[in-house]
Order: structure tokens, then sequence, then C-alpha cells
């Protein structure tokens, strides 16, 4: 559903972006971002879902910059740091890390932004598909990134969100309502990987300083979300790899019957759900993915003003 209103000025279409879930693959979001604005294409409107919110909503308040020069000097350390463990609904409430969103990032109205921004979210009691469009960027964020498994179930106006890649992966279909002319699609889920922390992210726990109460922490979470070759799978890794095949079943299920005009997808075939602290890599993917498919971007973008005139 396009939305006239939102023609740019000369005739432009508006062009949309589709941030989707994928955890730590989704800090390729960053650098997919970053190439479309050296093309001169700016995005009006975000739709976004799980970790596509949390890029999607840095974006839309201006910050992007600042919060990929953190999420690049990220170590495990860091992203263990942040994780306030509980095993209430979610091995991760949250509370931590959007804490340290909300000390370090701006947190607006969405309402009140010059861009449009849209998260998706499950509702827990209905298992319906939810469009956050009002109220604090950071509580709709963090109420599509309730990954069941992972993050705690987030209470949005007296109500339980679940993360939105339960419904709508890869959220062309809200872009669109938003008033997208053009949707370009970031698709982290084409590619399956197990639910683990990386291989080496034992010995880099193992080199960090700190105290015995700290390594002692880290080795706790070390040993719950990952599986050492040759073991049965654990419960982690159980219940991200289903996660990951119902996502990626969904998003081809969506995408067949609302196809963006460009669909982008990342090669980050080696990434394991927890590996934060990779993000310069995922950042120079997105980058080279932008250059790959450069052609096809601005032949969707300039065909639509052709269109116009």
């Amino acid at each position: 559903m396009s939305n006239g209103n939102l023609t740019q000025s000369g005739g432009k279409p508006v062009v949309g972006l589709a941030l989707g879930s994928g955890s730590a693959r989704g800090w390729a979001h960053i650098g997919v971002i970053q190439a479309l604005e050296e093309m001169g294409i700016e995005p009006q409107v975000v739709a976004g879902t799980s970790v596509g919110a949390i890029v999607g909503g840095a974006y839309v308040t201006g910050t992007l910059k600042p919060f990929a020069e953190w999420v690049m000097n990220l170590t495990v350390k860091d992203v263990v740091g942040l994780l306030d463990i509980s095993f209430s609904g979610g091995v991760v409430k949250g509370e931590k890390l959007f804490g340290f969103f909300r000390e370090h990032h701006e947190n607006p109205e969405i309402e009140k932004l010059d861009k449009k921004l849209v998260t998706v979210a499950t509702d827990m009691k209905t298992g319906r598909e939810i469009w956050i469009t009002k109220g604090p960027m950071l509580d709709a964020a963090r109420a599509s990134c309730a990954l069941p498994g992972l993050f705690s179930p987030f209470n949005l106006q007296g109500r339980w969100m679940l993360d939105g890649g339960l419904v709508n992966p890869v959220p062309v279909s809200a872009a669109r309502a938003m008033g997208a002319d053009i949707v370009i699609a970031v698709n982290l889920n084409a590619q399956l990987v197990g639910g683990h922390l990386a291989r080496d992210a034992r010995s880099q726990v193992e080199g960090e300083e700190g105290s015995d109460e700290e390594r002692s922490i880290w080795h706790k979470v070390m040993n719950y979300f990952s599986t050492e070759e040759g073991e049965d799978p654990g419960f982690f890794d159980v219940v991200a790899s289903s996660i990951n095949i119902m996502q990626d079943r969904i998003t081809r299920s969506r995408m067949a019957g609302d196809p963006p005009e460009v669909t982008l997808v990342p090669l980050l075939e080696d990434f394991a759900l927890m590996d934060f602290h990779r993000a310069k890599e995922a950042i120079e993917e997105g980058r080279a993915l932008v250059k790959r498919h450069e052609a096809d971007i601005r032949g969707w973008v300039g065909s639509a003003v052709a269109d116009r005139v």
C-alpha cells in the first residue's frame, strides 16, 4: 500500500528498508545502510524485526554512526557483561542491554521522527503480528527482539510481546504499508547456522582479564550457549536451530506472497547466533553486499523515477 503523500520532491520514489531478524548477523544492516547512503540513497521508511528494529531505530534517530562505532568495539567480555542472566521467561532479561542503550543513544517518540519507523512484534497471548509505530523507540525495538529461549518477553502497554521473527522475519509488508514505493529487503535467514557462540569464544574468555567470580560467570554462560564437537546438541542449540528453521520457512512464504524490489542476503554462514563481537565482519559484508547489487538497486530506483515523470 503506497502513500502518495510520502513521495519526495522531484518525483523521487520513497525507498523503504525491510531489515530482518537474525541476531548477530543483523550488524550487517549497518553496512547496508552506510553503503546506500554513500550511493545517495536515503531510505525514508524503515521496517525492522528483532535486531533489524534495533539497527533501524539507530538509523532513523540519526545515531547510526556512534552506534556502529560502539558495536565494532564489542568484545566477548562486553557481550557477556551486557547479559542479565535469568531463567524466567528467557535467558536474558534485556534490562541491562537496553538500559545501556537508554544511557548512550537517543530514545525519541517514533511518531515525532522525520523518517518513518515500524517495528514488528508478536502478541504472546493471541499470536497476532503487531506493528509498533508509536511510543519510545527503544520500547518498540525491545518488544520486537524478545527471542524465545533467549530474551524474556516484553510487556508493552499491558500485553506481553515476543520476537517479531515468529510471524514476519523480513517485514516487507510493513514497509509498504508505511508508504514505501521501493522496498529493499535484507534477509538474514537464508543461511541456517548453529545457535552456539563461535568456537573461539571460550579461548577469548580465557584471555580476558577479570576476577575469579567474573570468569566463573562467563564459563557458565559459555557452557550454556555452546556445544562442543561430538557432543549431543545442547538445549540452546536445539532452541536456536528450531527458531532459525522456522523463520527461514516463514520468510520464504511471506516474501513469495509480497516480494520486495531488491533482496539482499549477507554471506555470513559461519556466524553463530550470539557472535555480537564480530560486528566489523558483518558490517563489511553489508557494505560489500550493496556494492554487489548496486546496478540492481539503481535500476529499480531509476525506473521508478522515470515512471513518475
